[in-house]
């Protein structure tokens, strides 16, 4: 499996080519980059200025794993209202381009929520309206997908949505694409769940791997901590992984980078993603 690190793991004020370039330093074998409203690397982002991250990252011998967007909280594939909705569809239309731009193959796709406890006033979507409108829309954005070369990978989030792997399974299977998969994120089904059960039965289903680690003894976001200080049994989930022969990216996504000296973080995580990879002691055998 390669080691990747998701941008959001960065300082929020690090340029995306920084970025790059730390976590190359760092020892990251790809990046993930995140798609904005506005700013450096945007919907509004020309061609030009996405070639140039993508001339970067190919000088300093890192890949661009994938191109994630937290854009599907403002706007959502599941909103009742079709204005918010055709703006989703829209922005993950977008994603898909640029992705292909910087020769990345799966965006991760925040399909929007039922419902959201940790931002305020957050509407809440019926259940059924919400699953019925993301299943159209991603039924309609597959063939966008395919034309791109792109996968989309529907991440399961605290969104009160998709809720087992059993529904997340049901769900991309109706899509019927093979394009459309999931993006696991392993911290995010700690809280209800076990990371390895949703391995077993997404199985091929998997685009991408987030690896976050979470204790089931705290509370809400802050109960997120540094991979192997939490709950996740990161042993079982390497077997489960290899044993469904997913062999792609599993990516590090931070959430958030440390108050002082935040770029330590990034170099932390490397540490730590070595040893649940194995390459630590792959060092140790060649002294």
């Amino acid at each position: 499996m390669k080691k990747g690190i998701n941008q959001w793991s960065f300082p929020a004020d690090m340029s995306a080519a920084a970025c790059i370039r730390l976590a190359r330093r760092a020892g990251f074998d790809g990046i993930e980059l995140a798609l904005a409203e506005t700013g450096e690397l945007s919907v509004q982002s020309s061609a030009e200025q996405i070639a140039e991250l993508a001339r970067i990252a190919d000088g300093e011998g890192i890949e661009i794993s994938s191109l994630a967007s937290g854009l599907g909280w403002s706007y959502g594939l599941t909103s009742p209202s079709k204005t918010n909705r055709d703006k989703a569809i829209d922005i993950v239309k977008r994603q898909l381009d640029v992705a292909a731009q910087l020769k990345a193959d799966t965006i991760l796709v925040v399909p929007g929520a039922v419902g959201v406890d940790f931002i305020p006033d957050y509407e809440v979507t019926e259940y059924d309206v919400a699953y019925d409108n993301a299943l159209e829309a991603l039924k309609g954005l597959a063939g966008e997908a395919e034309a791109c070369r792109v996968s989309i990978g529907v991440e399961n989030v605290w969104n009160k949505f998709l809720l087992s792997p059993l529904e997340m399974r049901g769900f991309i299977d109706s899509i019927g694409s093979d394009y459309v998969g999931a993006y696991l994120d392993i911290g995010n089904t700690v809280l209800t769940g076990y990371p390895e059960h949703w391995i077993k039965i997404l199985n091929k289903r998997i685009k991408k791997v987030h690896f976050k680690d979470y204790r089931r003894n705290g509370a809400g976001l802050s109960a997120f901590v540094d991979l192997l200080a939490g709950d996740v049994d990161y042993p079982l989930v390497m077997s489960k992984l290899e044993q469904i022969g997913y062999a792609g990216y599993v990516i590090a996504e931070m959430i958030p980078p440390y108050k002082h000296y935040p770029e330590q973080i990034v170099y932390n995580t490397s540490g730590a993603m070595d040893a649940i990879l194995g390459r630590t002691t792959e060092r140790a055998e060649s002294v």
